[in-house]
């Protein structure tokens, strides 16, 4: 069984896996633009007139421009670790004559003052930091008293198949390590935010096999990055032995890729705010995506 530091993140890593899918990463991001476009629906049920807004772990921009549009006077700052990401962004920025606002950083080290927004946005980024606690920090440091945080992640049911097909084959991580919405929700609380609330869906891609599951992963920058990782080319006998154990879970003809997608938000208190107790969890049912055939 693979201990805790096996499943340690390293920022670097993560850091150039995202560089070298910057170029292609629109082409695979469906997923992506699917949660975001969720969770930007969701502040149509929120009182928030921003000045300023943080899009943490912004990649190419997609959400940052739907922000832009939902807020025209405010100003929107993309973060990203990858700065290649961002190159990409501004790019497209400037197709829009947009008002973007961009910074490469650590979502655990903004160069951000404290209190200076009022809305932080992430969409499935805080599962690529090692220390989720220091990431949750940062953003309650930098939203003024009031402000919002909205997100989504992952949760420990993503990519299941690909997971236990891998385990097949031998007992070295292969998959990220997702966290508990539980644990998610204690963080918040832990790292000062009040009220707040969690729920999660079960999101399927479907595929024509395994080869077509691992091309998106990579695709997007999200495939396995522990530092613990197996490294190299695997042996087409172990390569055979993963995806035939993945041919279990085919239904219908076509192989799901499941992801569990945790979406929350909390509020920086304020003077008057009461002490929190914990957070608030509910679950959806599962849903399948149309993946494009490859």
């Amino acid at each position: 069984m693979p201990s805790d530091t096996e499943f340690e993140l390293r920022p670097r890593d993560v850091r150039a896996s995202f560089n070298r899918s910057a170029p292609r990463y629109d082409e695979y991001a469906f997923l992506q633009r699917e949660i975001g476009d969720r969770l930007i629906d969701r502040l149509g049920f929120m009182r928030l007139t921003p000045a300023l807004v943080v899009d943490l772990g912004a990649g190419t921009g997609y959400c940052a421009r739907r922000l832009e549009q939902q807020y025209p006077q405010s100003r929107v700052l993309l973060i990203d670790l990858a700065s290649d990401m961002l190159t990409i962004a501004r790019r497209q920025a400037r197709r829009w004559f947009s008002r973007l606002l961009f910074m490469t950083a650590d979502a655990a080290q903004l160069a951000v003052h404290d209190s200076t927004a009022d809305l932080v946005f992430s969409n499935l980024m805080l599962q690529w930091c090692d220390g989720l606690n220091s990431a949750l920090s940062e953003c309650r440091r930098v939203l003024r008293p009031g402000g919002l945080l909205l997100f989504s992640t992952l949760g420990p049911d993503t990519l299941r198949e690909l997971r236990t097909a891998w385990a097949a084959v031998d007992e070295t991580p292969h998959v990220n390590r997702f966290l508990d919405m539980h644990d998610v929700g204690d963080a918040l609380v832990n790292a000062g935010f009040s009220s707040p609330v969690l729920d999660r869906e079960f999101v399927a891609l479907t595929y024509a096999d395994a080869v077509a599951v691992m091309r998106d992963l990579k695709g997007i920058g999200a495939h396995n990055v522990q530092a613990h990782r197996a490294r190299g080319l695997f042996g087409k006998q172990a390569f055979s032995a993963f995806t035939t154990a993945y041919e279990q879970f085919r239904v219908d003809g076509r192989l799901p890729s499941t992801y569990e997608v945790i979406f929350g938000h909390a509020w920086a208190p304020t003077a008057t705010t009461r002490p929190q107790d914990g957070s608030t969890v509910a679950t959806f049912p599962f849903k399948n995506l149309k993946r494009r055939d490859s």
